[in-house]
């Protein structure tokens, strides 16, 4: 079921590059192995909320995505994913110089996958734990439109 390390970053990075929202946050693939993928943004005004933190919106997105391409990362190509549910915990306002969310796999089943994302705020060489995120992923094969 699982793809092997070598074909699991040019899947993930191509399909990445489709996701409009991701560009439109400035978000970045930072990491991508079997199972695991983070995805960082650096904070500004076009992603804030009134404060002046990062919006929990832009933590989420980021968050929902490096859970979703952590799943999508062990299932076979041609197969695509699909969030069908996901809970957040906003721990911490999120400012810094980066914002990085790490995305794991806990199971990975033939049709739901369940995986979580921390999301830290880096400063000065070190990182708050701001978020979580857990998430319940569908696979999807043979649906028109929908690939990796």
């Amino acid at each position: 079921m699982t793809a092997g390390a070598e074909d699991v970053a040019p899947r993930i990075r191509a399909s990445f590059a489709r996701q409009g929202l991701m560009r439109t946050l400035g978000a970045v693939l930072d990491h991508v192995a079997p199972g695991q993928v983070a995805i960082s943004l650096r904070p500004g005004p076009a992603i804030s909320q009134q404060h002046g933190f990062v919006h929990a919106g832009a933590v989420s997105a980021i968050a929902d995505s490096a859970a979703g391409y952590a799943a999508l990362s062990l299932m076979p190509p041609g197969r695509g994913v699909l969030t069908t549910e996901f809970k957040i915990n906003l721990l911490a306002p999120a400012r810094g110089e980066r914002i990085l969310a790490r995305g794991r796999v806990v199971k990975a089943g033939r049709t739901l996958t369940l995986a979580q994302t921390e999301v830290f705020a880096a400063s000065g060489g070190q990182e708050r734990l701001v978020a979580l995120l857990t998430a319940t992923l569908m696979a999807i094969e043979d649906r028109e439109g929908i690939t990796d």
